[in-house]
């Protein structure tokens, strides 16, 4: 399966996701690191306990660390772009629904103008 392209949603100029992973301390960081590696590899083909689908298009990356939840929420766009919207930190079992609007917001956004709201993730 080839490889899938990354892409981070941005809004105003300024990934979401990237903005989220430098706030994180160093091992949780790495660990959703290792994970978009993983979704870059595997594209549609990652499963649980890695990934899930949630609803409406949305799929969730999962990563833990100690007692807390890494999630950052992404859509495909088309068979080789998966673009992943934002990341939070949650202690609680279920995705919250505001999330999940919002991951839908950002690709209704982005398709209908990727070149505004897209950035590789090499920059």
């Amino acid at each position: 399966m080839p490889a899938t392209r990354v892409v981070y949603y941005r809004e105003g100029g300024c990934a979401l996701l990237q903005e989220w992973l430098d706030r994180l301390s160093v091992k949780p960081r790495d660990k959703c690191l290792a994970r978009l590696e993983l979704l870059e590899r595997h594209g549609h083909g990652l499963t649980r306990p890695y990934a899930d689908y949630l609803t409406s298009g949305i799929y969730e990356l999962r990563a833990r660390f100690g007692r807390m939840n890494y999630r950052m929420l992404y859509f495909f766009q088309g068979p080789g772009v998966v673009v992943v919207s934002h990341g939070f930190s949650k202690q609680q079992a279920v995705v919250p629904m505001g999330e999940i609007r919002r991951a839908m917001e950002h690709r209704r956004r982005y398709g209908a103008n990727p070149r505004a709201h897209g950035c590789t993730t090499e920059g």
